[in-house]
């Protein structure tokens, strides 16, 4: 069965950086559509970034400049950095990939698979 696993999370420090990893079970990041999305304490789910198996990457209009995703080949998976982290980005990241997208790869709802998630707090 396809899955993803996310890794790397935990504290961080307001204007440090983290590094998040999403590692791909049974498929091929060459097949899928891969995304990170967060869930802060109280909101909804929220789109992060996003890379598209032609390469093609978006990311949320809040998080840009900020964040990068990357997929980082010696260890197969797709990675997402947000840099100058803030309070507001302590949150519940996840991973998804999805088959196919229509339209634009930050939409929560066109995914089949999500990960587990993994807890990021930003203290001062």
């Amino acid at each position: 069965e396809v899955h993803v696993v996310e890794s790397g999370g935990g504290l961080a420090q307001v204007g440090g950086s983290l590094r998040l990893s999403c590692v791909p079970s049974k498929f091929s990041f060459d097949e899928y559509v891969i995304g990170w999305f967060r869930q802060a304490p109280g909101k909804e789910r929220e789109a992060v970034s996003c890379r598209s198996f032609n390469g093609n990457v978006e990311h949320a209009d809040s998080l840009k400049g900020r964040v990068i995703i990357f997929r980082n080949n010696t260890v197969n998976s797709m990675d997402l950095q947000l840099n100058e982290l803030r309070p507001e980005d302590t949150a519940i990241y996840y991973c998804a990939a999805a088959w196919t997208v229509s339209g634009t790869c930050l939409n929560q709802w066109e995914y089949d698979y999500w990960g587990q998630g993994i807890q990021v707090t930003v203290s001062s």
